[in-house]
């Protein structure tokens, strides 16, 4: 395995004699979701994580060079049929898909349900054809063999009860020639965001039980070798890890009360402010925005976030 240096930054359709895009994947259409994915999707699928959907935007300008860098490296080309893991919201998607063109085809993927909506809302207001958004875990989802070229994700991957059954699964879906770029936070230790503002109202909330090892969750791919183990176990070679740092932009003109809002939506404080008081919501609140003021800026507020980009072949 490679760990390459240091940078920062600020599905398938064939194509008819007709010229017409035709799908080479069978019966795309959203999937139940098994039970190892329950307790995710039950989550993904709630009035918690609906900011997602109806406010992507604020999520999209905080990983805007994350996506940037992310698809840069995973060098889509005209004419590639393209997996995006745990799409979202649709930007991705958008973005493969003007990178593919139109002999290309773009399958975005994604267990959180209002997401998938928004995203097929966006690709018709942007009249795109040669992409679509499929309502199912990538885990088991029963893709054709064979259909990929390459197989993407933005932050799409750490939630996977078991990784290295849901990339083979993956595996199988590619072309012999595949590839996957795959970005994903490095440990808790080097990412100010999302760490820093949870630290900071600690104290205000229940504890939170010791990380296990391998556990699935935010920073569950942070470990090269563990990632190493998760690819060439699920048959991929050749695994890559190259160091991504920038600035997350949580909030503009808003300062810090927008920061604080930015983390009570979308950050890992929107799990463990489940069930607190009144009282303690608004400590919470209060604490964030004593915390973010010393990060405001003309620019607004960003923190510091480390990540890598896994590239790896079939």
């Amino acid at each position: 395995m490679e760990q390459k240096t240091s940078r920062s930054v600020g599905s398938g359709r064939g194509v008819n004699p007709s010229g017409k895009a035709r799908s080479n994947i069978l019966a795309i259409r959203d999937a139940p979701f098994p039970s190892p994915a329950d307790a995710q999707a039950a989550y993904w699928n709630s009035s918690a994580a609906r900011p997602w959907a109806e406010q992507h935007e604020r999520q999209d300008r905080a990983l805007a060079g994350l996506a940037t860098a992310a698809l840069d490296l995973a060098s889509p080309h005209p004419g590639e049929h393209v997996l995006d893991i745990g799409c979202g919201s649709g930007t991705t998607v958008l973005e493969l898909a003007a990178r593919v063109g139109p002999h290309g085809h773009v399958l975005g993927a994604d267990i959180a349900l209002p997401s998938v909506a928004r995203a097929r809302e966006r690709l018709a207001a942007a009249g795109v054809r040669h992409a679509e958004v499929l309502g199912a875990d990538v885990a088991t989802y029963p893709f054709v063999a064979g259909s990929f070229d390459l197989a993407f994700s933005r932050l799409g991957v750490m939630f996977f009860a078991d990784p290295t059954a849901a990339f083979a699964n993956v595996h199988r879906a590619m072309k012999p020639t595949g590839r996957v770029a795959l970005a994903v936070f490095r440990p808790a230790s080097e990412n100010a965001w999302p760490s820093a503002p949870a630290a900071a109202v600690r104290h205000l909330l229940p504890p939170v039980p010791p990380a296990v090892p391998d556990e699935l969750g935010m920073f569950s791919w942070g470990d090269p070798a563990r990632v190493q183990r998760i690819l060439e176990g699920a048959g991929f070679r050749a695994v890559t890890l190259t160091p991504v740092n920038l600035a997350c932009q949580l909030a503009g003109a808003g300062g810090a009360a927008e920061a604080t809002e930015f983390a009570l939506l979308f950050g890992p404080l929107t799990r463990r402010m489940s069930g607190v008081s009144a009282e303690q919501r608004e400590a919470v609140r209060a604490t964030l925005e004593d915390f973010f003021q010393s990060y405001v800026t003309p620019q607004g507020v960003a923190l510091p976030s480390a990540f890598w980009i896994v590239q790896a072949c079939v």
